[in-house]
C-alpha cells in the first residue's frame, strides 16, 4: 500500500515538471510607462535670429539708465578713429556683433576677435543683394559698412532709445531682435537730396552683469 502511494506521488511530480527545452522565464524587466503628467523638456539651443529672443527683457528703466547712452558715445569714439581694440571691448563677449546692412540682407557676425580687426581687414563679406541694382553687394567692412556709420555716428545725429527713428519710408521699419534693447541713431539727410538720403544705425545690446555691450547693428535707408 506504502509502494503505492509511493509511486503516486513520484508519478504526480513527473507530470509537473517542465520539459528540458521548454523556453526559460523573461529576466528583462519591463520598462516601465511614464506618467501622463510627465513632458519632455526641449534641448535649448544657444543661438540667436530675428525671430528668437535668447535675451532676457531688461528693466523697463533700461532708456534711463545712462550706461547705454555711454556706449554709443563710445562706439562713436572708435569709429571716428577707427580704433578697433575699442570697438572690440564694447562687442558683446556671449553672443559677438551682428552686422546688417541691408534691412532683407544678409547679417555678418563678428565676434570679439574679429570685431578688433574691421577697420583694417581687407576680407570681403556678401551683404545681400542690393534694393537699388539687384545686384549682389560685397565688400569688406571698411569698405562698405565703415562710410555709412563715419557719416551717421556724429553729435548731429538723433539718438532715440528702444524706437527706429527714420525718415519718409516705403516699408515699416521694423527692430528683427524681439526682446532686445536698442538705441536708434538716425542722420536725417541732406536738402540737396531732399533729405531722401537720410540713414539709421539701430544698436541692439546685450546686457551682461549690468554693462550694455554691442550685441546688433541693422542698417535702414530710403528705399524706391
Amino acid at each position: 500500500m506504502k509502494k503505492s502511494f509511493l509511486l503516486l506521488i513520484c508519478l504526480t511530480l513527473l507530470a509537473c515538471t517542465p520539459p528540458i527545452d521548454a523556453p526559460q522565464p523573461p529576466t528583462q524587466i519591463p520598462t516601465a510607462t511614464l506618467p501622463a503628467t510627465f513632458t519632455l523638456t526641449p534641448t535649448i539651443v544657444n543661438t540667436l535670429s530675428p525671430t528668437q529672443t535668447p535675451f532676457p527683457t531688461s528693466p523697463p528703466d533700461f532708456c534711463a539708465d545712462i550706461r547705454g547712452s555711454e556706449l554709443i558715445n563710445t562706439l562713436s569714439q572708435a569709429i571716428a578713429n577707427k580704433d578697433g581694440e575699442l570697438l572690440a571691448s564694447l562687442v558683446s563677449p556671449s553672443y559677438g556683433m551682428d552686422v546688417r546692412y541691408y534691412r532683407d540682407g544678409n547679417v555678418i557676425n563678428y565676434d570679439v576677435e574679429h570685431a578688433e580687426f574691421v577697420f583694417e581687414t581687407t576680407f570681403e563679406a556678401d551683404w545681400g543683394i542690393s534694393f537699388g541694382s539687384g545686384e549682389v553687394t560685397k565688400g569688406s567692412f571698411q569698405e562698405i559698412i565703415l562710410p555709412s556709420l563715419s557719416q551717421v555716428f556724429t553729435p548731429a545725429s538723433l539718438v532715440v532709445c528702444n524706437q527706429i527713428q527714420t525718415g519718409g519710408v516705403t516699408y515699416f521699419p521694423e527692430w528683427g531682435y524681439p526682446g532686445m534693447n536698442y538705441y536708434s541713431v538716425y542722420f536725417p539727410g541732406t536738402e540737396e537730396f531732399g533729405y531722401l538720403d537720410w540713414q539709421t544705425w539701430a544698436v541692439g545690446m546685450d546686457v551682461i552683469a549690468g554693462k550694455p555691450y554691442i550685441a546688433a547693428l541693422s542698417h535702414f535707408v530710403w528705399e524706391p
